[in-house]
């Protein structure tokens, strides 16, 4: 079933929901500049069998609004964002997964919104407050990714803007797993065609940061949290998911052997796995409103 999502003005989400209308709500919060395409089909298919998972795409991505130039906002709203999915959706309470970006925006979910979320897990993340560059013992990014990053909103057509977004895939990978070129490629094509463009507008990289520093906050969650660590991540390297999971008291720290920033078919079962073993211990009812 898909949906729009009405949020601030003048943006419209798309949003789709999958699997059993009375099975407990899942939430699928997906990372910076990307489609809810992203995640694969056989994952989603995967957490549908026991939820109801919805996924949806974030201001300027996919079929949403894409209007960032005209009306800027800050990263902080796209949280409030996966809020009014959930009130779209007739959603009470809700299992709600991050990845990425998606990771920070379940963290201020569970500081501002603890009442709608059953559990809440995050991945290939940083904790609220952490700042690149900021001399602190938590490392960077990978220095090849900081350099393609520099031509993330450049304009390409449409080969070009493939080539450019496989090679990116490519090193997010990590060095460990193999690289499906083949499948990246055909997702990226699958993420053109349901936006309508080729475009980038690298909107959520401009988004403004006001209200991000909340480290300190994080002691307070009480949300059943879990925190996959992906060891070969190579924005967010180890130590970044202990470091996470040592400031939220409710957490649980689990380790994918091999895993980077990427959702290759190797991760996809362990993932999923780590995910179901979560969400049946830490709220099991549906949150259906």
């Amino acid at each position: 079933m898909e949906f729009t999502v009405d949020v601030q003005h003048p943006y419209r989400l798309w949003a789709r929901a999958v699997g059993p209308v009375d099975a407990p709500p899942l939430l699928l919060v997906m990372g910076a500049n990307a489609s809810g395409l992203t995640w694969p089909t056989a994952l989603v298919d995967r957490l549908a069998a026991r939820h109801r998972v919805i996924v949806y795409d974030h201001r300027d991505a996919g079929r949403s609004t894409w209007a960032f130039d005209e009306h800027p906002y800050d990263v902080k709203d796209l949280a409030e964002d996966a809020v009014a999915v959930l009130d779209a959706a007739g959603v009470a309470r809700a299992h709600v997964v991050g990845m990425s970006l998606g990771g920070i925006l379940v963290q201020l979910l569970a500081l501002d919104h603890p009442d709608r979320l059953l559990t809440a897990t995050a991945f290939c993340t940083a904790a609220l407050g952490t700042a690149w560059g900021d001399g602190s013992a938590l490392p960077d990014p990978d220095p090849r990714l900081l350099e393609l990053w520099t031509c993330l909103a450049d304009e390409r057509d449409r080969e070009a803007e493939l080539d450019f977004r496989v090679e990116h895939w490519r090193i997010l990978n990590g060095d460990v797993l193999p690289f499906d070129a083949a499948y990246f490629r055909a997702m990226e094509e699958a993420c053109m065609d349901h936006a309508g463009t080729h475009r980038n507008p690298a909107a959520h990289a401009r988004a403004g940061l006001d209200g991000l520093e909340r480290g300190a906050e994080l002691a307070g969650i009480r949300v059943p949290f879990l925190v996959v660590e992906a060891p070969e991540d190579p924005i967010n390297p180890p130590p970044h998911a202990p470091h996470l999971a040592g400031l939220i008291p409710s957490s649980r720290l689990v380790t994918i052997p091999g895993m980077g920033h990427a959702l290759t078919a190797e991760v996809l079962e362990p993932l999923a796995g780590a995910v179901l073993e979560h969400t049946a211990g830490g709220g099991a009812s549906a949150g259906r409103r």
